[in-house]
């Protein structure tokens, strides 16, 4: 979930959206925090206090092959002065970005071939993914996305009747997933317009979105998005991504406590990914606290191998390993499905966990 253009808050609302979340603390809205994101090197390593000089370098080279962006709300929880924080590995760019890998390439799941009209991806039976936007609010090193071509595939007025058009005449579909970039980095006006077009689909069930943006800006959660996810005669279901338990703090828990006060069923999906989670310590209390926060664990995702991100690669061996000794830990209910996406399989493969 990337954008690999210059930020823009893509057709911006002008009115204020409401804050329901500890409004008196801070008064910007989800948009002014997007648009006030850091996004050069100098900024980040400035602000958590690192080493122009050990970081520099390194960081200029990644970013200009993926720029950064991260928001103040997730930039808060990284520890000023600790390269190794877990967070700020999924956000700093270093040198081995730019090392190629012939197992690592730019589209590693293949999904250019599933492109059946303007923003839609077909890849599953009943499912069809709708690119949304190219917009992310945080650009993670380990994207499996960050090559993906969103200016090819940025939806026009006719591309929107056209994709409606292909669902109406797809009755095997019952479910569309909402994706891009991040979705909810559109304004709650468009995508009102779009829910409202998909209530209009009578063999559709389920709405999905996929979205990072209630965890890095928790701010996001305000009353127009609440409202329109509220008249919408589709289940909702919105998996977030988080992939480490510091990414979880109490404003975050009140926007996922609002969102499954207005009908939204929660999940989560994870990466493994080297230097972040690949302890099992890490992941039982990655669980325990989306559970606290009303989340259930859905996918642990074996590594996607994306060009620019090897150094994130860890075994499938060792993936394995570490469920199983989540198995021995955790409740079964708390234990995420180890799974990879590989291209042209009808839906997600799990890893065999042995004996």
């Amino acid at each position: 979930m990337i954008q690999r253009t210059p930020a823009r808050i893509e057709a911006r609302d002008t009115s204020t959206c409401p804050e329901p979340i500890n409004a008196k603390t801070d008064h910007r809205d989800w948009q002014q925090i997007l648009s006030q994101s850091v996004t050069t090197p100098e900024q980040l390593l400035e602000r958590l206090g690192l080493s122009q000089e050990a970081w520099y370098k390194g960081a200029l080279s990644g970013h200009r092959l993926f720029p950064i962006r991260v928001p103040e709300p997730y930039l808060a929880r990284i520890q000023p002065g600790n390269p190794d924080d877990p967070l700020l590995r999924q956000v700093l760019p270093v040198a081995r970005e730019s090392e190629a890998h012939p197992d690592f390439v730019t589209d590693p799941l293949q999904e250019d071939g599933a492109i059946q009209t303007t923003g839609l991806i077909r890849k599953y039976t009943s499912r069809a993914l709708l690119m949304v936007t190219g917009q992310c609010a945080i650009n993670c090193r380990y994207c499996f996305r960050r090559h993906f071509p969103y200016g090819d595939h940025k939806l026009s007025q006719n591309d929107r009747q056209q994709v409606v058009e292909s669902l109406m005449s797809s009755p095997e579909i019952n479910e569309v997933i909402l994706s891009g970039g991040d979705p909810l980095a559109a304004n709650d006006r468009l995508l009102s317009q779009w829910s409202s077009l998909l209530d209009s689909i009578p063999h559709l069930r389920r709405l999905r979105i996929h979205s990072r943006l209630p965890v890095v800006i928790p701010q996001r959660v305000c009353n127009k998005l609440l409202d329109w996810l509220s008249r919408s005669r589709l289940q909702k279901v919105l998996v977030i991504h988080v992939n480490h338990p510091a990414e979880i703090d109490q404003r975050t828990r009140e926007a996922l406590r609002q969102l499954s006060a207005a009908g939204v069923t929660l999940l989560n999906q994870s990466v493994i990914l080297k230097g972040v989670n690949d302890d099992s310590a890490t992941l039982c209390e990655l669980s325990e606290t989306l559970f606290e926060a009303g989340v259930m664990p859905y996918y642990l995702h074996a590594f996607d191998p994306v060009s620019g991100a090897h150094h994130f690669h860890v075994s499938d061996d060792k993936a394995i390993q570490l469920v199983n000794n989540m198995l021995k830990t955790l409740p079964g209910f708390l234990v995420p499905k180890l799974v990879r996406e590989l291209p042209g399989q009808p839906s997600k493969t799990p890893l065999n966990l042995g004996s």
